[in-house]
């Protein structure tokens, strides 16, 4: 049975009493960003107290414009107790998508990515078929009634354009709903500002990196960054490839605190990123997404026996035969992982 977006309201509001501290860890992007600045918008007077705590080291231009334009508080997740909080909700992710995740026992899910078997709690609200965890929380505004503020309403419509790729993908007619309904709200101008930050100062070596190093075969974009300063970098060059008219797919990789991460991006025509992330690489780290967006992200000692890893030409290389003679021409990983989040860093 469906529920209704009111029915869905009373059973969140039932898990909470007036004497609650709450706490929403994130792995902050603008889709959790957003999302959980509406569920604190929700629980307003009606408890004591809601934290938002990012786990992850926030670094992407737009991200850090949007909280500081759109005035987000946020609590890094180290400096925080859990043990003090009577409540925890989840957006934008689920217990097995992070590690300090996985050692709490959440009150609410509330979620847009595939279901994931860890996702178990009282209250449970994960829909993968829709574009943005931001969506579903503004079904939630609307069902109590509540006009966002116009600094909510532009997170939200930032939130919902970017996780949507500019409705490009995984996009259902109740985002497109949720998109005019803030819209209406926001502050259009204030959006563009936080939508063209795009590039950190420090970010631009690897452009060049990438100009330097690019391999295009039959309309895959290769580039491998080596040591990157964050993932977000790979996340940045891998979305820019994709402007070049003769890509179909861009691969971008970098290594960051002894993991290698591997960024897909495809046009969306027949294609899987998801599917060739975990084909591919799957057997030896944490791989999947969606159809046009996805990660891999894989210890390197896990790969020490296949490939010289100090030498990222050879890794480099390596990356490159997986995807075009290796297990992803059918083959499945021999151990499932994790399917990762995907977000603008996914």
């Amino acid at each position: 049975m469906t529920l209704s977006a009111k029915e869905k309201l009373r059973r969140f509001y039932a898990r909470f009493r007036g004497e609650d501290q709450v706490l929403l860890p994130i792995i902050a992007d603008p889709d959790a960003i957003a999302s959980a600045m509406a569920v604190k918008r929700l629980l307003w007077r009606k408890v004591a107290g809601v934290t938002i705590a990012n786990i992850n080291e926030i670094r992407r231009a737009d991200n850090l414009v949007l909280i500081r334009l759109i005035g987000v508080a946020l609590v890094p997740f180290e400096k925080v107790d859990p043990q003090r909080f009577t409540r925890i909700v989840l957006v934008d992710a689920q217990p097995d998508h992070h590690p300090a995740l996985a050692t709490m026992a959440p009150d609410v899910i509330i979620d847009h990515h595939p279901v994931s078997d860890a996702a178990t709690a009282p209250v449970v609200d994960i829909r993968p078929t829709f574009g943005a965890t931001a969506s579903i929380l503004v079904e939630y505004l609307r069902a109590a009634n509540i006009k966002p503020s116009t600094k909510l309403a532009t997170g939200l419509y930032y939130a919902i354009k970017t996780d949507t790729s500019n409705f490009e993908r995984h996009t259902r007619i109740e985002d497109l709903n949720a998109f005019q309904f803030v819209f209406r709200h926001s502050n259009i101008a204030l959006a563009r500002r936080i939508e063209t930050a795009e590039i950190r100062r420090d970010f631009l070596k690897f452009f060049k990196m990438a100009l330097d190093g690019l391999q295009i075969r039959k309309g895959r974009a290769f580039v491998h960054l080596g040591p990157v300063t964050h993932p977000d970098a790979s996340v940045q060059v891998a979305d820019f490839l994709m402007r070049i008219d003769t890509v179909n797919w861009s691969i971008v990789s970098g290594v960051y605190q002894r993991k290698l991460t591997i960024i897909f991006r495809n046009d969306g025509i027949r294609k899987n990123a998801g599917a060739l992330a975990k084909r591919c690489f799957g057997r030896w780290g944490s791989a999947g997404g969606h159809k046009i967006a996805a990660r891999a992200e894989i210890p390197v000692e896990a790969i020490e026996r296949v490939v010289d890893n100090k030498d990222h030409g050879n890794l480099a290389h390596w990356i490159i035969q997986t995807i075009e003679k290796g297990p992803c021409r059918g083959a499945k990983p021999n151990r499932p992982r994790t399917t990762l989040p995907t977000t603008t860093g996914e």
